[in-house]
């Protein structure tokens, strides 16, 4: 099956309602490194990287 990293930036409680979609990657080098490039880790914010299973139906 093919794998796939899914970027959100939440607050700091990481409530499921505070996530916010940043985009679906490769690798999670490659989410990661999107993150720091666009200051997507601060003091205020967390960044969850998912890693997820394609043509898989799941909540997440």
């Amino acid at each position: 099956m093919k794998t796939v990293y899914v970027l959100f930036e939440t607050d700091l409680h990481k409530s499921k309602f505070s996530k916010i979609f940043l985009g679906v990657f490769s690798s999670f080098n490659l989410a990661n490194q999107y993150a720091k490039d666009n200051n997507c880790y601060t003091n205020n914010t967390e960044v969850v990287i998912l890693e997820v299973e394609l043509d898989k139906f799941q909540e997440m």
